[in-house]
């Protein structure tokens, strides 16, 4: 089990990562950052990714037909894929509310986009918070 600060310690020690966050995608706030920021402000990098996490789990053509009957986001992971790297959002299911992602930035040369992902969702299912 990990805490907020050796989940974003841990995800920094996969190549190619520039920066990650905890953020809770309600309010757009981060709960912890680490690294680089691909704007330089980790604030607006969390408020800017909570709007693409916002409009995956909220809107019907990303979520029409999968409702769990726990209530569980059908959502499991956003990519947004740029000229020099990619943005990884990948949602933690919690006991609570549910509204918590993590935000990776990868170098697009030096990341390897499938091992991120594959890592990225072992970190959200080992992240502990309270």
């Amino acid at each position: 089990m990990l805490g907020i600060d050796e989940c974003l310690l841990e995800s920094m020690g996969l190549p190619g990562v520039r920066g990650a966050a905890v953020v809770d995608w309600t309010s757009g706030l981060a709960l912890g950052t680490i690294g680089d920021s691909p704007c330089g402000d980790h604030e607006t990098t969390a408020a800017e990714a909570a709007e693409f996490a916002r409009t995956a789990a909220e809107h019907p053509a990303f979520v029409a037909g999968e409702v769990d009957p726990a209530g569980l986001l059908p959502v499991e992971d956003v990519l947004v894929t740029a000229r020099t790297g990619y943005h990884l959002l990948r949602f933690v299911e919690t006991t609570f509310d549910s509204s918590l992602f993590l935000y990776l930035w990868l170098d697009r040369e030096q990341g390897n986009l499938a091992m991120a992902r594959l890592r990225l969702r072992d970190l959200a299912q080992r992240l502990v918070l309270g």
